[in-house]
């Protein structure tokens, strides 16, 4: 609603000089003078008459002048009328298109495989870093091992129908026998064969418990520490925001346009705010809030108050609407916003269309 009140409050003139001076800003990443902005402009328009309108526009807040020099960068809140209410966001080509969807094919491929490519993807055509977050997935699983590996310990080991292999340390009573491993891996294999533990347990726990089983008690015993414990086993890339799992890829790619010290002390505290993962998950969540891409700029969000960033993110849902998770970019404020925008848009429509 501001945005609006203060686009309506700028005349033509300045408004094309404000346009101008922002799409330089966002090619070059250097403050932007009037001579600069008069050789864009479509309209005669000395460079004198040019320094008065962007004064002008320093004083309403969209502007302001990093240094002694003369040019001038937006500050966020120029950066969000622009993004708002100038912006002319462009469409990818056919073959872009194709090209994102040839990347990211499912083609059998593990699901975090798919979602680490998405990533990747994105990360490679921004020159950005690429973020994705998703829900925590259960796996169909094909076999089930217990292996001893010392007096009182055992390793239970799932394979997945994926090829995945997940493992973890039980407790086991003394001087168990093999042969009690033996049978409560074959018994959960058999148990488990092309389900996922989370659709399995209750079933197998009341089985147990009603001793239709016919397993003797110290295999039962194995069979219900084993699956507490699987059940129990974070997720590998999980952190404190709960179900959620957090892949970043080509956060390097920040390090590629630091043209002073000032951007890499910048760069530092960004690479700081991507290692607070329960805070950047809470970010990227709240795209799922309505449909289309969401863009944060700057300290617009708290997270990057310091680090003067952006993220534009989308969420990505089933064939049914529902949403699985959300895709997206961070990188500087000066971000392409026109290119990235329906970059990451799309993309996460290609991510939805192959989970679904």
């Amino acid at each position: 609603m501001q945005g609006d009140l203060i686009t309506s409050e700028l005349g033509s003139r300045p408004r094309e000089v404000f346009r101008h001076l922002v799409e330089a800003y966002l090619s070059s990443g250097e403050p932007v003078g009037s001579r600069t902005i008069s050789q864009r402009l479509p309209v005669n328009l000395s460079p004198a008459s040019i320094r008065n309108v962007m004064a002008d526009l320093e004083t309403m807040g969209l502007l302001y002048a990093p240094h002694t020099s003369a040019g001038r960068v937006p500050t966020e809140k120029g950066l969000r009328l622009f993004v708002d209410g100038m912006l002319q966001v462009g469409d990818l080509t056919r073959d872009e298109r194709a090209a994102i969807e040839d990347r990211i094919a499912a083609s059998g491929r593990p699901l975090e495989d798919v979602l680490t490519q998405a990533a990747s993807l994105l990360s490679g055509l921004s020159r950005c870093a690429g973020l994705l977050v998703a829900a925590k997935q259960e796996v169909a699983l094909k076999h089930v091992e217990f292996v001893a590996v010392g007096a009182g310990r055992a390793l239970a080991i799932l394979v997945g129908a994926d090829g995945s292999v997940e493992n973890r340390l039980i407790e086991t009573p003394l001087g168990l026998p093999h042969s009690v491993l033996i049978e409560a891996g074959n018994y959960l294999s058999a148990k488990l064969q092309g389900r996922t533990l989370d659709a399995a347990r209750g079933e197998i726990l009341k089985e147990i418990e009603e001793q239709r089983a016919q397993l003797d008690t110290l295999t039962a015993q194995i069979v219900s520490a084993g699956l507490a414990t699987l059940s129990a086993r974070p997720h590998e890339g999980a952190d404190a925001a709960g179900d959620k799992i957090l892949i970043v890829r080509g956060a390097s790619n920040l390090l590629d346009d630091i043209g002073a010290q000032g951007d890499l002390e910048r760069v530092r505290t960004l690479f700081d705010d991507i290692e607070r993962k329960s805070d950047l998950i809470s970010l990227l969540e709240l795209a799922r809030k309505g449909e289309g891409v969401h863009i944060f700029i700057g300290s617009e969000n708290k997270l990057f108050s310091l680090s003067g960033s952006s993220i534009v993110a989308a969420p990505y849902a089933d064939a049914k609407g529902k949403v699985l998770g959300v895709i997206g970019v961070i990188g500087p404020t000066r971000l392409n916003y026109a290119r990235i925008i329906p970059m990451v848009d799309y993309t996460a429509r290609v991510v939805g269309r192959l989970l679904a």
